[in-house]
């Protein structure tokens, strides 16, 4: 406790009531021994002493940050009128219901559908071959199914009604289709929005975005799904920064199997994990003095020797070590700023980034 009061006597008391500790001068080290301290067995069990070696692994996340769940707007599907007429029946359909493919939204009946048709039929009693493909491309150009056409060609008979489905599956945004409304080219009846992918916006703080790219894989959890974790994508960083938060939305995109996923529903997002490998020791084992950064090492004698090394990136409890470790060295990561202060008192030198002595 207090280096400059010395004894010869082991039964003495020092200045602050504690019993000396002999030191023999047999005791010293060798000139070419590297130096350490020496530390009892039975006292590196009260100090409860846990060493681990240095290896090679991946970086968990290092950045939690919190997102809303919202809607895949590259999954929409605009329903349309593909040529005058009105609404002949409905389906009972309502915004925000969730819909399969095929799913049908009304009937419309289309005059001019059933005057193509029949055109279609006149030029094929004519055995014209060249003259009725002219006449069923013009009937596709106008958009009506193959197999519209088909059934045209075999029952002989015109059908101007035409069921309106939706073509994915997915949840009802807007519906303008009502019994009796009569109905321009190009109007739309109904609005889907696919909800087997949705996204989820992110907000990072710009100082972290560095730890961010497209393509990089994060892991979210919902309070909606306690112990689930799901795994997606950066698809997007939006250019813009939020003024009120300094954050910047980084858009990912979800699974979602079952439609379990609702937009409005928050998250906790894992942000900046990466596969790089990197040599990773327990942070707790990293001492910060200030003006260096230390580790205690155990060597292979049973001694201890500060180390000083130079760290990177940290996360899931790991820190990463760009200089002074190399695989396998084992170093302390319980009781080690007790060993840091015994080496500090002893004189023992930390041993270089470049590894020497």
């Amino acid at each position: 406790m207090v280096p400059a009061e010395h004894y010869d006597n082991p039964n003495s008391l020092s200045s602050m009531g504690m019993k000396t500790v002999p030191k023999y001068a047999d005791e010293a080290p060798a000139a070419n021994a590297v130096p350490g301290i020496n530390i009892d067995p039975a006292a590196r069990q009260n100090l409860g002493l846990r060493v681990v070696a240095a290896e090679v692994g991946s970086l968990p996340s290092a950045l939690s940050v919190t997102g809303t769940i919202d809607f895949n707007q590259r999954n929409v599907a605009i329903v349309q009128a593909r040529s005058g007429g009105f609404v002949t029946r409905v389906y009972g359909r309502a915004p925000g219901d969730v819909i399969g493919a095929g799913t049908p939204i009304a009937d419309v009946q289309l005059p001019e559908w059933g005057g193509a048709q029949g055109e279609f039929l006149a030029v094929r009693r004519l055995g014209r071959p060249d003259l009725t493909a002219a006449a069923r491309q013009r009937l596709k150009l106008m958009g009506m199914s193959d197999g519209l056409i088909a059934q045209v060609e075999r029952t002989g008979r015109t059908n101007g009604t035409v069921t309106i489905s939706s073509p994915i599956a997915g949840v009802i945004q807007t519906l303008d289709a009502r019994a009796g409304v009569t109905l321009a080219q190009g109007q739309t009846l109904a609005q889907v929005t696919g909800i087997g992918s949705v996204w989820l916006n992110a907000a990072v703080p710009q100082a972290q975005t560095g730890a961010v790219r497209i393509g990089q894989s994060v892991n979210a959890t919902l309070a909606a799904f306690p112990g689930e974790t799901f795994t997606g994508r950066i698809i997007a960083i939006l250019p813009t920064t939020q003024p009120e938060s300094r954050t910047l939305t980084v858009r990912i995109e979800l699974p979602n199997r079952g439609g379990r996923l609702r937009p409005g529903m928050f998250a906790s997002v894992a942000l900046g994990g990466d596969q790089n490998q990197a040599l990773l020791v327990p942070s707790e084992a990293v001492i910060r003095t200030g003006a260096r950064i230390l580790v205690m090492l155990a060597l292979s004698d049973g001694r201890y020797r500060p180390a000083e090394v130079r760290t990177g990136r940290e996360g899931g409890g790991k820190t990463e070590i760009l200089q002074g470790l190399s695989i396998g060295e084992k170093v302390v990561a319980s009781g080690q700023f007790l060993l840091d202060s015994e080496a500090s008192l002893t004189g023992i030198a930390a041993r270089s980034l470049e590894g020497g002595k």
